[in-house]
């Protein structure tokens, strides 16, 4: 991100403000450090209505202040983290996270609009951040593509600038009488003045994924009074790129919010798309008839009455590849697409079974010591040690799994794997899918399958339950890694379930050895299941970490016990 301007003032005696990086009609967000806790940060100075009374420019302070710590207890992966909301002279401040990476608009000017399944990732991502945030009363109302950060290390996606977020019922000063947002992203309901809700951001979301796959919003216009046309009267036509995420798409973008697509109606079409390349409804999926069905036409049905099918869920965190997208149109690669007859294989076996549904990774049973790459400089499993970590705060994620094992159902059968992989029975009592070439090995309690290079690894462990679950197991492995892992970073703990049972996943980056070319990123997840603690896990050269997300997501789906 470059710099706008410089600046050396110290705000809350603590905050100092070096570099401003980015202006808009809410204030202005600059890059600063925390002179206390010594690391980075971004914090936004909120602009100030200079028309305003005394009285009433204080009011206006008390409320946004109000509305900034109630996006601060917002805890979600997907939703950039506010750790201060502070006056300094009389101005307010919210002190965020700082986000190495770029925007989404950025992203796409830079390199292009991004491929349907990269898409559909990055609006799942941002659905879970809005299901965290309305649950909570809070409307996002600025949904867009400049609002959406991508993190370069990791590719987590943030949603950012809940600057002109409103809890719901509230009056917000930051109106007073005049439209807020981007007219391209805002709701029909928004533009004529109505009371708005939840809907209004899947609107939003609808109009963004348009523009991330095709490169502008499907509202676009000359104008700014075409554009407020274009959103309230004209016919809508997605572009020929938005063709395969269609359903999805022309049901959130339907006008009246009484019949729009509700969040968890668009999850389970994205999440059907992620993992088959086909989203139910779309003209590749009626072979000959390119019209989609009636439950899914706009106008038709509301979202409660709409029978869709149930996909497994996906984790809270997804890996955006950049610069390079290997979901672009084109031929399919081995590991870029799930061959499709396979994947609906194993979505019906989903369907059946609690075994498919999402997976988190643990590090209950690893930090680098699981991931059993040999050598000193690999950390101790971490899961297995009964110290008490810090609470990490870490994010809870909307999804949730839509089956639960009883003890008394019968255990549920093996899915077959997705083109590319085998299933591999292990003797050990489990199976699950791994990629085609993976060799087995053990080390101990653990069971490794390695790519015949050696260079990425998936590990499995079965051990007796610790302490506090999967999440104290993990928290404390995540506080243990800088001083037990060479170089570990953008570690990330995520409470979330698989299979309706507790879980918890965990990711960093690490250093198998000096220089870039040792770095390596890890993906864990760690559930209580039949009174054992399961621990799968994957590590890979960082510069493969797309590809080893994707062998793990598989491998997580697929494990059941046997």
């Amino acid at each position: 991100m470059g710099s706008l301007g410089d600046s050396t003032r110290v705000i809350a005696g603590r905050y100092r403000l070096e570099a401003r990086l980015d202006r808009g009609g809410m204030g202005v967000v600059w890059r600063a450090t925390d002179q206390l806790l010594g690391r980075r940060v971004a914090v936004k100075e909120l602009a100030v209505d200079e028309t305003l009374s005394e009285a009433e420019a204080g009011r206006q302070r008390e409320r946004t202040l109000r509305e900034a710590r109630a996006v601060a207890r917002l805890q979600h992966p997907h939703i950039v983290v506010v750790h201060d909301v502070v006056l300094h002279d009389g101005q307010p401040y919210i002190v965020m996270e700082y986000v190495e990476g770029v925007s989404l608009a950025r992203r796409i000017a830079r390199s292009g609009p991004l491929g349907p399944h990269a898409a559909a990732r990055v609006a799942l991502d941002l659905l879970g951040a809005l299901r965290t945030a309305h649950a909570a009363g809070i409307l996002h109302r600025d949904l867009k593509p400049a609002n959406v950060l991508i993190e370069e290390a990791t590719g987590r996606v943030v949603l950012t600038d809940f600057g002109i977020a409103r809890v719901s019922g509230a009056t917000t000063l930051t109106e007073r009488g005049t439209f807020v947002g981007s007219p391209e992203y805002t709701a029909p309901e928004r533009m004529s003045g109505e009371r708005t809700g939840p809907a209004s951001d899947l609107w939003s979301l609808g109009a963004l994924l348009v523009a991330a796959v095709s490169g502008e919003s499907p509202f676009r216009r000359d104008s700014i009074g075409g554009v407020l046309h274009a959103v309230v009267f004209d016919e809508i036509h997605p572009p020929p790129a938005a063709a395969p995420l269609a359903p999805v798409v022309l049901g959130l973008l339907e006008r009246d919010p009484e019949r729009r697509l509700d969040a968890a109606a668009a999850e389970e079409l994205l999440r059907a798309f992620v993992l088959t390349g086909t989203m139910p409804g779309s003209p590749d999926d009626r072979p000959g008839t390119g019209l989609l069905p009636a439950a899914l036409r706009p106008g038709r049905h509301p979202p409660a009455q709409r029978p869709l099918p149930r996909y497994p869920q996906t984790r809270a965190t997804v890996l955006l590849p950049l610069p390079d997208d290997p979901y672009r149109p084109g031929p399919p690669s081995r590991f870029s697409r799930l061959n499709r007859r396979q994947g609906r294989a194993v979505l019906v076996a989903a369907a059946l079974v609690a075994a498919v549904a999402v997976g988190a990774v643990s590090a209950a049973a690893l930090l680098l010591g699981r991931d059993g790459d040999g050598g000193a400089r690999n950390p101790p499993s971490s899961a297995s040690q009964n110290g008490t970590g810090p609470d990490t705060g870490a994010p809870r994620p909307t999804a949730t799994s839509t089956v639960t094992k009883t003890p008394d159902s019968p255990r549920p059968s093996t899915p077959d794997p997705p083109g590319g992989y085998r299933l591999a029975k292990d003797p050990r009592g489990f199976a699950l899918a791994v990629p085609e070439g993976y060799r087995r090995t053990t080390e101990g309690p653990s069971v490794f399958y390695s790519s015949p290079d050696g260079g990425a690894r998936i590990g499995i462990k079965s051990a007796e339950p610790v302490p506090g679950g999967p999440l104290a197991a993990q928290r404390r492995a995540h506080a243990q890694g800088p001083a037990l892992t060479p170089g570990y970073r953008a570690g990330q703990v995520t409470e979330t379930t698989r299979n309706g049972r507790p879980a918890a996943l965990w990711q960093f980056t690490w250093d198998a050895s000096e220089g870039a070319d040792g770095a390596r990123r890890t993906f864990d997840l760690c559930w209580v299941e039949g009174g054992r603690m399961y621990d799968v896990w994957m590590s890979a050269p960082l510069a493969e970490a797309p590809g080893a997300r994707r062998h793990f997501d598989t491998a997580v789906d697929t494990f059941v016990r046997r």
